[in-house]
C-alpha cells in the first residue's frame, strides 16, 4: 500500500471519528448567540453519524473488523436496550435512539480495523475537542455575558453551540490529560503541548466543574504512576506535581475552597446539588420485573423531569439490571486488560481514559449510549489492541514451462 493511499485513509478515518464527536455534542444546553432551534441540531447531529457510517463504510468496504471484547459488549448492550424500548414505554424516541446506538456500534466495528495500540486515535481525540474548545472560547470573546450567564451560576457555557458547564469540562480535562502525557512520553514538543494545555486549563477553571477536575488529577495520578517505574521523566513531572500540589493546598486553600463550593451551602453541596434526592425516588420507585432486568427503554436520562446525572442509574433505569451488568463488565475487561499490558505510553493513556470515566460516571450519564464516555473508552480498546501480525508476502508463483512430447521421449532415452 502506498504512502499517500495510506495518508488518504487516515484522514478519512479522522474525519469520520471526528463525525462521531460531532454526533455525541448533543442538542439540549444553555442558549446561543443566534438562536438555534432544537431540531436543526438534531439533525446536524444525527447527519454527522450517518455520515460517518458511511465514511467508515467506504474506507472498509470488505468490513474487516478486529476481535474486540469491548465492541462485543456495546453490541449485547443493545439486547435490553431494543427489549425494553419496544414497550414504548418511553415513546417511539427510544426506539429512535436504539437505532442511533445501532448505527454508533456498527460504526466502531468498522473503524476497528485501525486499532493497532498506536496513539492515532488520541491524536484524532485531542484535535477533534479542541476544535470544540476553540468554538467555546471563540463564543467567550464574542459575548461574554452569554458564554457566562446568571442562569448557570456565572459558569462558563457555549455560546455558539449549545454546551454544558460540564461537557466543557469534561472535554478540557480529557484533553489535558492525554497532552501531558503525550508530552511526558515525548511525543510532542513542550511548545505544542503548551498550545493546547493552556487555554484548556482556563476554560475548565471557567466552568467550576468539580468532577472533570478530580477526574483528570487522579487519572493523570493513576496513569504516570503506572509509567514511574520506566520513565524518568514521569518520575521527575510526578515529584514536581506533588510539590506544587502541596504548596498550593497551603497556600491558596480558601481560594480553592471557595472554587470547590462554588457559592453552596454546606447542605446543597452534600446532596450532591440536589442529584441525591433524584436518585433516591429513581431507587424508591415501583417497578415490574421486565423493569428490573431490561429498563424502561432508552431516554433522555432523566426521572421525574429531573437530570438522573449517573451512569449506573441511567443505565438501571433505562436498561435494568442487564445493563449495568454489561456495562459494568466494558470497565471491568477494559481495566483489567489495561493492568496486564507492559508498561507504555498507550497503556498510560488507556488508564487515565478508562479511570475518568470510571470517576465522571458517579455524577454524569452516558455510559449506556452514544455518549462521549464511550468515544473515550473506545480511545483506550483502541489503545489496548495488539498490533496486528503482518501477513507475510507469498512467493510469486514461478510458471511451470510445457516440455513437449519429444523431448520427454529423448530424455528417458
Amino acid at each position: 500500500m502506498s504512502t499517500d493511499h495510506m495518508s488518504h485513509t487516515s484522514k478519512i478515518v479522522g474525519t469520520a471519528w471526528g463525525l462521531l464527536i460531532l454526533n455525541t455534542l448533543g442538542s439540549a444546553g444553555a442558549k446561543t448567540i443566534i438562536p438555534l432551534p432544537r431540531s436543526l441540531i438534531q439533525m446536524a447531529t444525527m447527519g454527522a453519524l450517518v455520515a460517518a457510517f458511511v465514511l467508515a463504510l467506504a474506507v472498509n468496504p470488505r468490513l474487516r473488523i478486529r476481535a474486540s471484547a469491548f465492541v462485543f459488549l456495546l453490541t449485547l448492550l443493545l439486547v435490553p436496550s431494543v427489549i425494553s424500548s419496544a414497550n414504548l414505554e418511553s415513546g417511539f424516541g427510544a426506539l429512535f435512539r436504539c437505532a442511533r446506538l445501532a448505527l454508533f456500534v456498527g460504526t466502531l466495528w468498522l473503524l476497528s480495523r485501525w486499532w493497532n495500540g498506536n496513539l492515532t486515535f488520541v491524536r484524532h481525540h485531542i484535535r477533534m475537542y479542541f476544535m470544540v474548545l476553540g468554538s467555546v472560547a471563540a463564543g467567550l470573546v464574542v459575548s461574554p455575558g452569554a458564554a457566562m450567564p446568571e442562569l448557570y451560576g456565572g459558569r462558563l457555557v457555549g455560546a455558539l453551540w449549545p454546551l454544558t458547564p460540564p461537557q466543557i469540562g469534561q472535554y478540557a480535562a480529557v484533553i489535558i490529560g492525554l497532552t501531558v502525557l503525550l508530552l511526558l512520553g515525548r511525543r510532542t514538543t513542550r511548545g505544542s503541548a503548551a498550545v493546547v494545555i493552556v487555554p484548556a486549563l482556563v476554560l475548565l477553571a471557567l466552568t467550576h466543574t468539580r468532577t472533570a477536575t478530580l477526574g483528570l488529577l487522579i487519572g493523570l495520578v493513576l496513569a504516570i504512576g503506572s509509567l514511574v517505574l520506566t520513565s524518568a521523566a514521569a518520575r521527575r513531572f510526578f515529584a514536581w506535581a506533588v510539590l506544587c500540589a502541596a504548596v498550593a493546598a497551603v497556600a491558596f486553600s480558601a481560594a480553592l475552597q471557595a472554587w470547590f463550593l462554588r457559592g453552596q451551602s454546606k447542605e446543597n453541596f452534600s446532596n450532591l446539588t440536589g442529584r441525591a434526592k433524584v436518585w433516591d425516588a429513581l431507587l424508591a420507585a415501583p417497578r415490574t420485573t421486565s423493569d428490573y432486568l431490561f429498563g424502561a427503554g432508552l431516554g433522555d436520562k432523566s426521572f421525574g423531569g429531573l437530570p438522573i446525572d449517573n451512569s449506573w442509574l441511567a443505565v438501571y433505569h433505562e436498561q435494568g439490571l442487564t445493563g449495568v451488568a454489561l456495562v459494568a463488565a466494558i470497565i471491568i475487561v477494559l481495566g483489567g486488560v489495561a493492568l496486564l499490558r507492559p508498561p507504555s505510553l498507550s497503556r498510560a493513556c488507556a488508564i487515565f481514559l478508562i479511570s475518568y470515566c470510571a470517576i465522571a460516571s458517579y455524577t454524569e450519564a452516558g455510559l449506556g449510549d452514544a455518549s462521549p464516555y464511550l468515544l473515550h473508552l473506545t480511545v483506550a480498546a483502541s489503545l489496548l489492541a495488539t498490533p496486528a501480525a503482518a501477513t507475510p508476502l507469498a512467493a510469486p508463483e514461478v510458471p511451470q514451462r510445457r516440455i513437449p512430447q519429444w523431448a520427454r521421449r529423448s530424455v528417458v532415452t
